[in-house]
């Protein structure tokens, strides 16, 4: 709300006030006062910030800038035509999106003997996929972090060390309210094929030295609430392959695209659930060996098969898949 709002409001007395018909009061003679009375003119404000805002503001306060913080000055830096990536840094890393980067145009991932990793339920956002806020020691990113010689009362929080995707992959699907049903329980965990209950990440790490690709299932809406980019991060560093929902947010839908992993939707009135999907069974996505927007795919489990649909909605969308995401795909084509 804006500050003239919260004093019109305050001015009311109440905040059920229809500020279009009902006065915020009187005046002096009796007469209603309506928000359209007090409002400023568009010259009334210019004329304020020209009488209140001085460029003799702007230089006295930055004049003398470096020697009001003289921790500036001891920042040490290092001059390139490149960045001096530090590997002892907490907070900036340089992160693996091109590692193994060739010009070629790599081939389709493949989607068969793909596990299940979570089964979400409806309004899954952002936050609960890649949450900002600050994290314990005994979470997988606390344990990192201590492994690094950093002491919790340091940690500070995910959104700050959002340049650093060894914090941010441990935190993807780490929020303490997130429930995957096949774990039973709140808080980011996954149940593995031999039954074991484990966070997420240490679920995908031992996922990614045996080479198994994942797939997670949700219900509707998934992936709403603000344009997180960390949500599609972390999903795709995580080893997931694909995201079947009832339906998605709609940046978040593109924002796994732009970083190669497929979205698709379950046909209207169909779900996991609907499905008897439990998680322990091995899954294939078929019916894609030829890309085209919105085309039917196939979800294989033993001898049923479900009927999908691709989220790649545009042909650009497609480009961005083929090449493994956006990144790929912008620097194939500066480089060409």
């Amino acid at each position: 709300m804006s500050p003239p709002l919260v004093i019109a409001y305050a001015l009311a007395g109440r905040v059920d006030i229809d500020l279009t018909k009902e006065p915020l009061g009187k005046d002096q003679k009796g007469h209603p006062v309506f928000l359209k009375d007090i409002w400023p003119s568009s010259h009334e404000i210019h004329e304020t910030i020209l009488k209140g805002i001085q460029p003799e503001m702007f230089k006295t306060r930055y004049k003398h800038i470096r020697k009001d913080n003289p921790v500036w000055d001891k920042i040490s830096v290092t001059k390139g035509a490149q960045y001096a990536w530090d590997p002892k840094s907490t907070y900036i890393r340089n992160p693996p999106y091109f590692d193994n980067f060739a010009l070629e145009l790599p081939a389709l991932p493949k989607l068969s003997h793909l596990h299940a990793l979570a089964l979400f339920g409806d309004s899954v956002t952002t936050d609960h996929i890649s949450p900002a806020g600050s994290f314990k020691a005994n979470s997988p990113a606390g344990k990192y972090l201590l492994s690094q010689g950093i002491q919790e009362e340091d940690f500070n929080s995910y959104g700050s060390r959002r340049g650093n995707h060894e914090v941010m992959m441990r935190g993807t699907f780490g929020n303490v309210r997130i429930f995957n049903k096949m774990a039973g329980k709140e808080g980011g965990f996954t149940r593995m094929p031999d039954g074991e209950i484990l966070p997420i990440f240490e679920a995908c790490e031992k996922y990614k030295k045996q080479n198994m690709p994942l797939i997670l299932f949700a219900g509707k809406d998934y992936g709403m609430g603000s344009s997180r980019d960390w949500a599609a991060k972390g999903t795709a560093l995580l080893g997931v392959r694909a995201v079947v929902a009832q339906s998605f947010e709609r940046i978040h839908r593109s924002n796994l695209i732009g970083m190669g992993v497929l979205p698709l939707q379950f046909e209207d009135g169909e779900s996991w659930e609907t499905h008897g999907i439990t998680g322990d069974e091995i899954f294939s996505l078929t019916g894609l060996e030829t890309l085209k927007p919105r085309q039917t795919a196939y979800l294989e489990m033993g001898k049923k098969k479900i009927k999908l649909t691709s989220c790649l909605d545009t042909p650009t969308e497609v480009d961005y898949y083929k090449h493994g995401g956006i990144l790929p795909y912008v620097l194939r084509h500066i480089l060409a």
